[in-house]
């Protein structure tokens, strides 16, 4: 039999119109009761709990508590391990809050959603965003960023928008990550948070967009706005480096050079579009890389002193997309003098500064960030995913292991520390 569940349904009634008549038998409507109306239960389900700092992951059984106002439970269907989480589970992010929940670049479908959701429903096929969008706070407004405030600091505080959480464990309270904490089979996120996407795309590639693919995209078609023909350089071939070359080949680049250390990246760059690996291996390709260059190559000249010359003066663009501020420096003063612009993508450890001698930017060099690639999330995530479907971007070809279970997460961490593709 097939659910009614949120549909308007038409039976046989006994009304009584008026006293002292007989009770007229009719056909009727019966609505559905409003989401505040329906009494959403507590479900127990796993999850893998960052305890403490520096320590694998804990699957255990926990509570997820309903949804409030404004927010959506969500069934988590699939997960991806990116960077961040390593970087916090690591210890030396001061930001991180212990026992947590980690994840962030997940998809999954709504199970439930408190008063007042209006832009998703049950059943909907959803992406939670860790950069949400408002349309209200004057970040929103502005189209020149996509860093809405609106929840900023309770997320940055491990909660949800009114200050509490919605997983307990043992009746102990575990914190939120980036609003979104897509290692758990049940999760609860802000509805400024959730991007409902198309019901035909699968989840198990698309939850991909919801972190490394869109930031490195983003950065070349939002941040820098790569024209035609552009020359371009990308320090760090992971699945971010890797988004960059694949924006740089939809954009037009026409030379676009991979930086990597580790040569076993170069193949599956030279797919995405790298036309060069800087290091004397065939590789990177994939992604339309036209050359890899390992770094190692300068022998005892400063790297970017090395590619400057190598590369006639430098390049139309760079992104550093590892986080360490050496590169960073390498980066920008790899790009053209005069015109020559440096995007910063990955995220440096507490506290570390990057430098340079000013006359790098005197003499017409422009240094800029980016987060989650410039994209306005409930606008844009949808959008991402139907470029997908139309295979105007690659998703599928970044999945390098797949894991069947949550038990599998810290398996996955350990994939992701060795540097295999």
């Amino acid at each position: 039999m097939s659910s009614t569940a949120g549909q308007i349904i038409k039976c046989k009634a006994a009304i009584a119109w008026e006293p002292k008549k007989p009770l007229s038998i009719e056909e009727i409507e019966v609505h559905p009761p409003k989401a505040h109306e329906v009494r959403i239960k507590i479900i127990k389900c796993k999850a893998a709990i960052a305890w403490e700092p520096k320590k694998p992951l804990s699957i255990e059984e926990i509570e997820v508590h309903p949804p409030k106002a404004h927010e959506v439970r969500i069934k988590i269907t699939h997960t991806a391990v990116c960077h961040t989480d390593a970087y916090t589970l690591s210890g030396n992010d001061p930001e991180g809050i212990f026992p947590s929940i980690l994840g962030h670049e997940g998809a999954g479908i709504v199970e439930s959603i408190g008063e007042g959701v209006t832009n998703v429903a049950v059943g909907d096929h959803v992406i939670p965003a860790y950069v949400p969008q408002c349309k209200e706070c004057e970040y929103c407004k502005n189209p020149k960023t996509n860093l809405c405030q609106k929840i900023r600091i309770s997320q940055g505080n491990g909660k949800l928008p009114d200050g509490t959480v919605r997983f307990y464990k043992d009746g102990k309270p575990i914190s939120h990550f980036m609003g979104c904490s897509t290692f758990s089979q049940y999760t609860v996120v802000a509805d400024i948070s959730v991007c409902k996407v198309d019901s035909n795309a699968p989840l198990k590639s698309v939850c991909l967009l919801g972190c490394g693919i869109s930031t490195g995209y983003g950065a070349v078609v939002n941040t820098c706005k790569v024209p035609k023909d552009s020359t371009i350089a990308v320090w760090g071939l992971g699945a971010v480096g890797l988004a960059v070359i694949m924006g740089a080949t939809i954009a037009g680049a026409k030379q676009i050079i991979g930086i990597d250390t580790n040569e076993k990246k170069f193949d599956i760059a030279k797919q995405f579009g790298a036309t060069i690996c800087v290091n004397p291996k065939e590789a990177a390709k994939q992604f339309g890389a036209t050359e890899c260059v390992n770094p190692k190559e300068a022998g005892d000249k400063p790297f970017q002193a090395y590619l400057v010359e190598r590369f006639n003066g430098g390049f139309d663009y760079t992104f550093e997309c590892i986080g360490n501020v050496n590169t960073m420096r390498q980066a920008l003063e790899a790009a053209h003098k005069g015109w020559g612009e440096s995007c910063i993508i990955g995220v440096a450890g507490a506290g570390q500064e990057i430098s340079t001698r000013p006359f790098q930017l005197v003499t017409g060099r422009t240094w800029k960030g980016t987060a989650f690639g410039g994209w306005k999330s409930m606008d844009s995530i949808p959008k991402l995913v139907e470029e997908y479907m139309t295979k105007k971007i690659k998703v599928d070809e970044f999945i390098t292991h797949n894991f069947n279970k949550i038990e599998d997460l810290n398996a996955a961490f350990d994939v992701l520390h060795s540097g295999e593709r």
